[in-house]
């Protein structure tokens, strides 16, 4: 996972960014973070992996968890959109899926995972299914990867 390059362009671009973390666990922080300099764009990340945590700190509505789960295009935009709120970063990122081996169902499968990007004032939310075979650090830094590369795109 090597994304020096995007992080060395928003640190020369002054684009801040924060993070809000559910099925990633904190790697895609940590991926930014490893790189020097990054105190320069980096506010915040926050890993809310359980419903109580993103009702209590990214302030996801009860009703949006209890309508939809946690693992949902809402979830993952009410998480990216209140992130963008309260850290005023630039670009803001939420992740939301099943990392596996077990929580998955015919609807949801292992594997699913939501990913949401808010950069200027627009918010996409991308849906990513990755085969249920593979092995729940597998998924997550397919993650991370699929969140780089979508962010090369956007600069």
């Amino acid at each position: 996972m090597n994304n020096n390059s995007l992080i060395r362009k928003l640190i020369n671009n002054k684009i801040s960014i924060s993070v809000a973390e559910s099925c990633t666990g904190g790697l895609l922080a940590s991926e930014i973070t490893s790189v020097s300099g990054c105190s320069k764009i980096f506010n915040s990340g926050f890993v809310t992996y359980s419903n109580t945590a993103k009702v209590k700190f990214l302030r996801v509505k009860k009703k949006t968890l209890k309508k939809n789960g946690a693992v949902s295009p809402e979830t993952c935009k009410e998480m990216v959109e209140n992130l963008y709120k309260l850290s005023k970063s630039k670009l803001c990122i939420s992740t939301t899926g099943i990392a596996g081996p077990s929580g998955g169902t015919s609807t949801k499968p292992i594997g699913l995972v939501y990913v949401g990007i808010k950069f200027k004032k627009k918010t996409k939310i991308f849906k990513f299914n990755f085969s249920k075979k593979l092995k729940r650090k597998m998924i997550q830094i397919n993650t991370v990867n699929k969140i780089f590369k979508i962010c090369k795109n956007l600069l």
